[in-house]
């Protein structure tokens, strides 16, 4: 049995990953297998790194913050935010309930945060993810986004 360790060589490894891909994020897993059970995974975002709104239906999501800060926003089912977090700074873990529509910003360059979640990974649903055309503009409101405010 191996042991699973995630060291700031692979923190800065995985960031650097990040910055040269397109998608403008990498991730680590440390789970097996996509079937594992539960979903273990660090994953590097750039500010510029484009998550739409999205829900999972049949999961909690654990966030953590291994380098950085990032914009965790919620929303209820009209695209109102419900609730903002900072984790790094006012957060340091969060749990997103199954079913809560939310979005992460990472809001630092280099950022990387630790997700857990109920597997088997399954890629979402498209009643389970808001498609938003214009995602320059999504990302400069995602920073700026009240509780309170609409998605457009």
């Amino acid at each position: 049995m191996a042991l699973k360790q995630i060291t700031d060589t692979l923190l800065a490894a995985l960031s650097q990953q990040a910055q040269h891909s397109p998608r403008r994020r990498a991730n680590h897993n440390l789970h097996e297998e996509l079937s594992d059970p539960i979903q273990r995974l660090a994953i590097a975002m750039e500010p510029d790194t484009v998550v739409l709104p999205h829900r999972h239906p049949y999961t909690w999501e654990l966030l953590f913050p291994l380098r950085g800060r990032f914009l965790v926003l919620h929303f209820d089912e009209a695209g109102t935010v419900i609730a903002r977090s900072v984790l790094g700074e006012d957060c340091k873990l969060l749990e997103n309930p199954a079913g809560i529509w939310h979005s992460v910003l990472s809001l630092d360059r280099g950022g990387v945060i630790f997700e857990v979640k109920h597997g088997p990974y399954a890629p979402l649903a498209e009643a389970d993810c808001k498609a938003v055309a214009d995602t320059a503009a999504l990302l400069a409101w995602y920073a700026n986004a009240r509780i309170g405010e609409r998605l457009a």
